[in-house]
């Protein structure tokens, strides 16, 4: 039984190497108003792009993420799709994107299918209740682009709730409010990993932001 404990534990380790400080947000009653913005936010149907009016910057922006989240997903064209709607759903939020890319990294490690042991779900790990409160049956966790908008769409939320101070937002985001580490594991991440600064240097002409299919 000892050898068993001590294999699943090593298992659980190595398998998710960042899950375990996945959470999982509170349900909260909200406001008729509030509700109403969410779910207005919730289902948003354009196209995702990178939010940018510089195509040179935007393919400047989706190489260097590439670059750095090729450990993560091997697949060149998974990455894109995810990268540009990473940027979008982030932008349409108010948040930065590589402090979306810091979270994710954390919550799941860039796992599409992480479940927690709250059952908090996806790249951002959202509780099911939010599709109850703000959304509509459909709304599946597990696609990638209804777990990010959801995900912005909730730290967006509890950013407005605290006056902007993300501390505690990532608190409440991770249900942990109060206590110091998961917040600072995801602004470590947001300022090592993924920090990142444009600068416009010469490039191939003919390159074009993508858009993601879904």
């Amino acid at each position: 039984m000892k050898k068993l404990i001590v294999h699943l534990c090593f298992g659980l380790v190595s398998g998710l190497p960042l899950a375990a400080w996945a959470g999982a947000q509170v349900y909260e009653e909200l406001s008729a108003s509030v509700r109403a913005a969410l779910s207005k936010s919730v289902a948003d149907t354009a196209a995702p792009r990178v939010v940018t009016t510089n195509p040179r910057e935007a393919e400047a922006w989706l190489a260097a993420m590439s670059e750095r989240l090729k450990r993560f997903m091997p697949d060149p064209q998974e990455r894109r799709d995810f990268l540009v709607t990473v940027h979008y759903e982030a932008t349409r939020a108010g948040l930065d994107p590589q402090l979306v890319l810091g979270l994710i990294e954390v919550e799941s490690g860039f796992r599409k299918y992480a479940i927690s042991s709250a059952s908090a779900r996806g790249y951002m790990q959202v509780m099911p209740f939010w599709v109850k409160l703000i959304g509509t049956p459909e709304h599946n966790l597990f696609h990638l682009r209804t777990n990010l908008r959801y995900g912005c769409t909730i730290l967006r939320h509890y950013l407005d709730m605290e006056n902007g101070n993300l501390f505690r937002a990532l608190g409440r985001y991770n249900g942990s409010l109060g206590q110091a580490e998961y917040p600072n594991m995801v602004l470590a991440a947001w300022k090592t990993r993924w920090a990142w600064h444009y600068t416009d240097t010469p490039r191939t002409a003919g390159q074009n932001t993508a858009q993601h299919s879904g």
